[in-house]
């Protein structure tokens, strides 16, 4: 088979080779010279490196033709499912059309698809009137309709003050707005085929993903398996038409024990949950997905521990560039034994300088597990209370000279905003 793989994904996330046997097919890689970079140097395939700054589509548009033979095209990157369409389109190929797309990546159309379909979902207004207020009052998220990783999400107290905030964005139509919803959010995390969910595990956020972009701390840990979670993500699968692939659907969980969605995504969920997911299932998900997009056979689940895993991650990116830090994990937690791996960024590694949840990038990252995910669920809580990442001393006083110099003050220790900040 001759494959063309949009590479956006860090290899090392996905690692294709145990999805695909290289050996066996013809497959070529093309992206961007930074992330092309990653790629084994002695994995069998063709490589096509964009230039500097290159348009993704242009770039590869400019690269492909029908004449090239490719059967398939494969692209795990939520952001580039636009893109990919495009190519397929370009190469002659089958694959989901615009409309398809749309509904898992835009949150207006994914929302508007469970109409009639008895799933209960946030109400939201893509476009509120000049004047008039929202059919709600209470608390209300703005939140750009085609983002990722809660960049941009915002929550206010009431509508009022959503809508004034909307209005004074500088693309109000990339947005949109819908009402809070109080609960604790679940994640689930599984494999679409034929149109049919065949796998699915559910894992409970500790914090909110929202807060995780101002310096929260965010982590999850998995529940024991409910057929209601299955419904609900199967439900979703089927009103939305997702035909293939992962599944990465968020949903709230009310007080009142009802299950309310939130956002799906049709690639694999991030930080974590590859890892996580292997662990307690015995499936990688990447690799499950290729077979699925490619017509191949999946293989059997292997490997499975029989516990819940979790994974936590500390952030770096909301503290200034050249912050050095102190990292205090306490004895109790560092030995605990739910810690099946405890990462730290050495003291010599640079701060991420954007949102990421990779574990080589961030200042702490926890990979844990238990036979009780109740015990687990508090172990974690444990470890945002107790493990802490500041600055350090001499780190802190250099930003201040830095600053000093250029007639700055130094930035003060984040807080939190005056919005709930506490929805996805």
């Amino acid at each position: 088979m001759r494959i063309l793989v949009i590479h956006q994904v860090p290899y090392r996330k996905i690692d294709y080779h145990r999805g695909i046997d290289h050996d066996r097919h013809d497959v070529t890689y093309i992206g961007r010279p930074h992330r092309m970079a990653d790629l084994p140097a002695g994995l069998r395939c063709r490589r096509l490196v964009l230039d500097e700054g290159e348009d993704l589509l242009d770039g590869v548009l400019a690269r492909t033709s029908r004449d090239d033979g490719y059967e398939k095209v494969l692209s795990l990157s939520e952001f580039a499912m636009f893109e990919a369409r495009r190519v397929r389109e370009h190469l002659g190929l089958p694959g989901p059309d615009l409309a398809q797309v749309e509904r898992v990546r835009d949150k207006v159309s994914m929302k508007a698809a469970l109409a009639g379909s008895g799933l209960r979902y946030p109400r939201f207004v893509a476009a509120p009137p000049a004047c008039g207020p929202l059919p709600w009052s209470g608390p209300t998220v703005v939140k750009p309709r085609q983002g990722a990783s809660s960049e941009g999400v915002t929550v206010y107290a009431t509508a009022r003050e959503a809508l004034t905030a909307y209005r004074r964005l500088d693309h109000p139509r990339e947005h949109q707005l819908e009402e809070y919803v109080e609960g604790d959010i679940l994640h689930a995390d599984g494999l679409v085929s034929d149109g049919e969910l065949v796998h699915l595990v559910v894992s409970r956020y500790i914090t909110k993903p929202v807060d995780f972009v101002t310096g929260t701390p965010l982590g999850s840990y998995q529940l024991p398996h409910e057929e209601r979670h299955f419904t609900f993500a199967a439900r979703v699968v089927e009103a939305l038409g997702i035909t293939e692939g992962c599944l990465h659907l968020e949903m709230f969980e009310t007080p009142e024990g009802d299950l309310v969605f939130l956002e799906v995504a049709n690639r694999v969920g991030g930080a974590g949950v590859i890892t996580a997911h292997e662990r307690h299932s015995g499936v990688h998900l990447p690799t499950h997905e290729i077979a699925i997009r490619l017509g191949l056979d999946r293989p059997e689940p292997s490997g499975a521990t029989g516990r819940y895993h979790a994974w936590l991650v500390f952030p770096g990116h909301h503290l200034p560039p050249g912050t050095t830090v102190d990292v205090t994990v306490p004895d109790h937690l560092a030995h605990h034994p739910c810690v099946d791996r405890l990462h730290r960024l050495g003291p010599a590694e640079p701060l991420p300088d954007h949102v990421t949840y990779q574990e080589w990038l961030v200042p702490v990252f926890v990979e844990a597990s238990h036979p009780d995910s109740a015990v687990l669920g508090e172990f974690l809580r444990e470890c945002v209370r107790s493990i802490s990442v500041k600055p350090s001393a001499s780190g802190a006083a250099a930003t201040a000279v830095e600053l000093a110099a250029l007639g700055e003050s130094a930035p003060a220790e984040p807080s939190a905003p005056a919005e709930l900040r506490n929805a996805s």
